[in-house]
């Protein structure tokens, strides 16, 4: 393991986020939803100003949540390299795990 990678475990303790997500509106859930025709693939989008970032993750097993690229969005489309590098790094962790 590289001493500069940085890991942390989040989790979800009990239902409180869930509850909390749940009764968030449209436009604010829609800041993490997952990637049509993927595998578990999810995108966390950053706002500030009019810079908009995309993050995607991934859990293992439910209980880790695991960053593996982001990119700056200038188009409404999710461009299909950087959905292609997310996946790449998905199978990567999930065959060194």
């Amino acid at each position: 393991m590289d001493k500069n990678q940085k890991y942390r475990k989040v989790t979800f303790y009990k239902n409180y986020f869930q509850d909390f997500f749940d009764k968030q509106n449209k436009k604010v859930k829609a800041n993490l939803k997952q990637i049509e025709n993927t595998n578990g693939l999810y995108e966390i989008r950053v706002q500030l100003g009019s810079d908009i970032c995309r993050i995607f993750c991934f859990f293992d097993q439910g209980q880790l949540v695991v960053l593996a690229n982001g990119f700056q969005k200038k188009t409404q489309k999710t461009p299909k390299k950087e959905i292609e590098m997310a996946l790449k790094i998905k199978a990567e962790y999930e065959s060194e795990k």
